[in-house]
């Protein structure tokens, strides 16, 4: 995969906006000082024949570009709680690390949005595509678990800062696995060598990717925290 500047794929992204989502004939003579545009023309992303300048491959390339960007903003929104306005500026820059399939691995983190928090649509991975074949759910929240589920943590799905407080602070993150031992009274689950008990009100909000299901086998001498009010 040619690798590109931070720069290049920032033009790109703004041109795929512009051309895509805002329906707008870009004006080159913006960038006409940019030596970057330069090295997009010369790489085959940018034609200045074309009335809406991105190329075929350039197209692709910008579409992928925005994919990381708005990727990277539901990243820091939902799983650090970054708000505006530090959100663009902190994702304008980690987008840029999102490169050869790692996209992917945060687009399935979160469950494959569709959106980022400010509601404009991302555009669709592979990843994306190979989810919705699946006809069996593989991320649910763990309140739809049944005893004997195992999975790892993908995100927590909450817009509460003490909600999503409480769930860190019982070490609730993304990665971990978790096995559900109880649905009642309490949601009780399996994480590392500890035992948590929370209510259904918090369980809705942990979604969790399946590994494995299997049958109810209670363990002892698990220390018991409790995540209830």
């Amino acid at each position: 995969m040619e690798r590109l500047t931070d720069k290049e794929e920032e033009i790109l992204e703004s041109l795929w906006v512009e051309v895509e989502e805002s329906a707008k004939t870009p004006d080159i003579g913006v960038l006409r000082d940019e030596p970057a545009l330069e090295d997009l023309i010369e790489k085959g992303f940018i034609d200045r024949q074309k009335e809406k300048l991105l190329t075929e491959k350039g197209l692709k390339e910008a579409e992928r570009c925005v994919r990381r960007h708005r990727l990277a903003e539901r990243l820091l929104a939902d799983i650090l709680y970054v708000k505006d306005p530090l959100i663009h500026e902190a994702s304008c820059k980690f987008e840029h690390g999102l490169h050869h399939g790692l996209e992917d691995n945060i687009c399935t983190l979160l469950g494959h949005p569709r959106t980022c928090p400010h509601g404009k649509p991302i555009p669709e991975g592979e990843c994306c595509k190979k989810f919705e074949k699946i006809p069996q759910r593989l991320i649910v929240s763990l309140k739809e678990l049944v005893p004997g589920n195992t999975g790892k943590i993908s995100y927590i799905n909450t817009q509460d800062t003490q909600t999503l407080k409480r769930l860190i602070s019982m070490g609730i993150l993304p990665g971990n696995q978790i096995k559900l031992l109880h649905r009642f009274p309490s949601f009780v689950f399996e994480m590392g060598n500890s035992n948590f008990a929370i209510d259904k009100d918090l369980a809705e909000n942990i979604y969790v990717l399946l590994l494995q299901t299997g049958p109810f086998n209670k363990k002892g001498g698990k220390r018991w925290r409790h995540g209830l009010k």
